[in-house]
């Protein structure tokens, strides 16, 4: 297939994309290019380039942006020396990179808040959603926010973050889960859906705003890091183009929690 095929078959799936304002596209490298092997990350990093280049893959499919901006890429990756090399490093390469956000943010069942619950060991269906579909409430057995919040722990620990954030009383229950991930977790919309705890992540939320007006209020929340969140989606994503398109295979390079937690032998 070619790079702007497989493009127009995610968006064709996709009836909540505005294809007009989409940065589901081609950032850099031939449209027409053949494709038969893609390298799918959640972020274009300089090492995924790398990575996929040294791999002999014909397109990097990366959820979040490669020029560190989130829309309109191409045009602002000389807008700093690495971004320059970056562009220069891809260019040379011949390797295509496509984004795949706006698609796989809410594709029904295996999109970005879908893995993640699953991720967790919430295999019901939402019993609500929000904000445009990104924000869903998940119903489970009642249990106290710290027990909750350990089990997230040791669940997110096999992707990288062995601890999460919880403000709130540890021996609250908890039953009703607002799942977002990126900037879909606002608190407040989480809470007109009659969530009784949210899990967030650090690019969806700010401390001294968002999450200090949820202790003030008495209101759980859980935070971890945004690539946390949205690693069990990459999974998803490289198995839905190994099933679904036609002589293309996927692998799949984690990227996990973005940073690494240092700690005294205190």
């Amino acid at each position: 297939m070619k790079a702007k095929e497989i493009r127009e078959h995610f968006v064709s799936q996709a009836p909540w994309v505005d294809l007009e304002k989409t940065v589901d596209r081609v950032i850099i490298g031939d449209p027409d290019k053949e494709v038969r092997r893609v390298l799918v990350t959640w972020i274009s990093s300089f090492e995924a380039v790398r990575r996929a280049v040294a791999g002999g893959f014909d397109m990097l499919m990366t959820h979040e942006p490669t020029f560190y901006v989130h829309a309109n890429e191409l045009p602002q990756a000389d807008a700093s020396p690495v971004g320059c090399q970056k562009r220069r490093s891809l260019e040379q390469s011949g390797l295509v990179v496509l984004r795949n956000h706006d698609v796989w943010d809410r594709m029904p069942r295996i999109g970005v808040p879908w893995a993640w619950a699953r991720f967790l060991g919430i295999t019901s269906a939402p019993v609500a959603t929000g904000y445009d579909g990104y924000q869903h409430r998940y119903d489970i057995a009642p249990v106290s926010l710290e027990v909750f919040a350990r089990g997230m722990a040791e669940k997110t620990a096999a992707i990288g973050e062995p601890a999460v954030q919880v403000i709130g009383e540890p021996a609250k229950v908890v039953s009703k889960i607002g799942v977002g991930t990126g900037c879909a977790c606002r608190i407040e919309v989480f809470q007109q859906m009659g969530c009784d705890v949210a899990i967030v992540c650090d690019d969806g939320t700010t401390y001294w705003r968002d999450l200090q007006r949820a202790a003030d209020e008495g209101f759980p929340v859980i935070r971890v890091n945004h690539g946390t969140s949205e690693e069990p989606a990459m999974r998803t994503l490289t198995q839905y183009i190994n099933d679904s398109l036609p002589d293309v295979t996927a692998e799949h390079l984690p990227h996990g929690s973005c940073f690494t937690l240092v700690g005294t032998s205190r």
